[in-house]
């Protein structure tokens, strides 16, 4: 697939000014004025993301109502249940929250609900098998339940309170909660809108402390609240919130207590996930969390939630080691479904036709349908749906957009012919019945075709500048890592080096020799470049444009630069 270049061009006076203030190379502001950085204020606070910058949470919406409540709760000596989510967001807010309760002396139990049986969020069924088995007037529902008017009502009516903790968009009218913290509520502070339920969780916990230390309470003093903040880190960069404000710190100080943590079970799911060293937002995307999520997407979350919880060493072993089998059983089960959906889609996919892509099958598991939906979009850049079922005439799904397409709304011009839908602009679900499907398809692919320009359906590989090899100083690499942790809306620094050749004769390596090591020069300054999963048979242009992600590499202790490839053209080409 062929990718546009796109350079950014950030305001010349902007870069300068962060250059000259705050002593930078020029490449280095440009890369921070890309990021949003306008001032030198800010980009201090970018690269010095300090818990001390964390903003009053009392500025939420319903915080002093959550927290008037939960203190009742704790004078009374009132139980209350926690009901979270099963996916990694919801089970570390879910863990924070317990711990931090039991820390501080509440009475507070935990529910999670069953992604089969139960469905997501705040269902009926799932809340009534909650009460059911756990007879509390006060449910503190994280993640979930901010469209959940009809069974907040219900709840209400029947005189069990409900404190709400969620990022997810408020529905119209909101639900009439005893108090509803949702950022999304916020008319300012756009900064804490990005918060996910983990963030929120600890903003909770932050605000019944400062509440509890003004009453001189031992355990609110003697609490230390940055324990809490590898559960943070996990949750924020799992839930794919964007890297900036008061996430970034929650990450970068996450990231450092995560690397360093004693907690049983995350010492143990380090262990199964071969992790020993730093740990970087990669190590938490592609190791930890998949591990913590397989549970939730098979079967129960309630297995990565015990291992957070856990203190017992061996418990933690076991639930690490049976975590690791699910998250092969579902590798398994997702690249299964994958290729079957991937030979589906190739099979009749017309470029200039199809500007969505929906496919369905009943024996397709609900629990892996968003991955490969991403997997698809990955392929294909369109928009894609993909849809299973759990036995019943009803077929649900996830979705992944590309940019310049919102998902959720293009969903409601389809409502007619939906049973359920709700998400975002890049992910959303659905509910269907089998015999919509069809309809379906050609009424979103319409919908999608009016509203995306030409442009759009194909990806975009988003540089920060043009350099030259000269450029790459090892200082100025090292200036490079502060960007870190990289994630949503903070992506890593990318470059473009235009006329360069190959010196000597590329190398494949790897089991199926599917990777390429090569020398790229511009006739003053020479680098090693790794080009992952080379095409086949890939014939170098004498002279060439290359964009890549410049990377420090260690090997035996010992540090050299090196050039991640991205995507390489001749020199002719214009790199727009």
């Amino acid at each position: 697939m062929k990718y546009r270049w796109k350079i950014a061009s950030p305001d010349d006076e902007i870069v300068a000014q962060l250059a000259a203030s705050l002593s930078l190379p020029e490449i280095f502001a440009r890369c921070l004025a890309n990021r949003g950085c306008a001032s030198s204020d800010q980009a201090s606070c970018y690269l010095e993301p300090k818990l001390a910058r964390l903003s009053d949470p009392f500025l939420l919406p319903d915080m002093d109502r959550a927290v008037d409540r939960l203190l009742r709760a704790h004078k009374d000596q009132e139980r209350f249940v926690i009901f979270g989510d099963y996916d990694v967001d919801g089970v570390t807010a879910t863990a924070l929250l317990h711990e931090f309760f039991q820390a501080l002396g509440w009475h507070c139990l935990y529910y999670l609900p069953h992604r089969f049986e139960e469905g997501y969020g705040l269902t009926r069924e799932a809340i009534q098998n909650c009460l059911e088995r756990f007879k509390v007037k006060l449910v503190l529902a994280v993640d979930c339940g901010s469209t959940a008017c009809d069974v907040i009502g219900e709840l209400a009516s029947g005189g069990t309170d409900v404190i709400m903790l969620d990022h997810h968009q408020v529905s119209a009218p909101a639900p009439a909660a005893r108090a509803l913290v949702n950022p999304q509520r916020l008319f300012a502070h756009e900064h804490l809108k990005s918060l996910c339920s983990a963030g929120l969780a600890f903003k909770l916990a932050h605000a019944l402390l400062k509440r509890c230390r003004t009453f001189g309470w031992p355990e609110a003093l003697n609490f230390d609240p940055k324990d809490l903040l590898d559960f943070v880190a996990l949750g924020t960069i799992a839930d794919l919130v964007p890297l900036h404000g008061e996430n970034r710190i929650f990450a970068r100080v996450g990231l450092e207590k995560l690397a360093a943590s004693k907690r049983s079970g995350l010492a143990a799911l380090k262990r199964v996930a071969g992790l020993n060293g730093p740990i970087n937002s990669h190590e938490v995307a592609f190791q930890l969390a998949p591990r913590l999520n397989a549970a939730g997407r098979l079967e129960t979350a309630l297995d990565a939630l015990e291992l957070l919880l856990t203190k017992e060493v061996s418990r933690a072993e076991a639930l690490a080691a049976a975590l690791d089998a699910q998250n092969r059983e579902r590798q398994s089960l997702e690249q299964k479904i994958a290729e079957e959906v991937l030979s589906t889609v190739r099979s009749h996919f017309d470029p200039a036709a199809d500007f969505v892509i929906v496919e369905g099958q009943p024996t397709w598991h609900l629990g892996v349908v968003g991955i490969v939906a991403s997997r698809v979009l990955r392929e294909f850049h369109r928009p894609a749906i993909i849809l299973g079922s759990d036995g019943s005439d009803q077929w649900r799904g996830s979705g992944r957009s590309i940019e310049g397409f919102d998902l959720a709304a293009g969903l409601r011009g389809c409502a007619d012919l939906l049973v359920k839908h709700g998400g975002h602009a890049m992910a959303a679900g659905v509910t269907l019945a089998a015999g919509n499907l069809a309809p379906f398809r050609a009424r979103l692919n319409e919908i999608v075709r009016k509203q995306i320009s030409p442009d759009a359906l194909h990806p975009c590989l988003n540089l920060d500048a043009e350099v030259s090899l000269a450029d790459l100083t090892f200082p100025t690499l090292q200036l490079f890592q502060r960007i870190n942790p990289i994630g949503q809306a903070n992506p890593p620094i990318q470059l473009a080096a235009r006329n360069l050749q190959l010196r000597g004769e590329p190398k494949l390596f790897g089991a199926s020799q599917q990777h390429l090591r090569l020398l790229v020069s511009d006739g003053s300054s020479m680098y090693q470049a790794v080009w992952w999963n080379c095409p086949a048979e890939f014939g170098f242009p004498s002279r060439f444009d290359l964009a890549f992600a410049p990377e420090l590499n260690e090997y035996n202790g010992t540090y050299g630069i090196q050039l991640k490839v991205l995507d390489l053209r001749s020199s002719v080409s214009s790199l727009l």
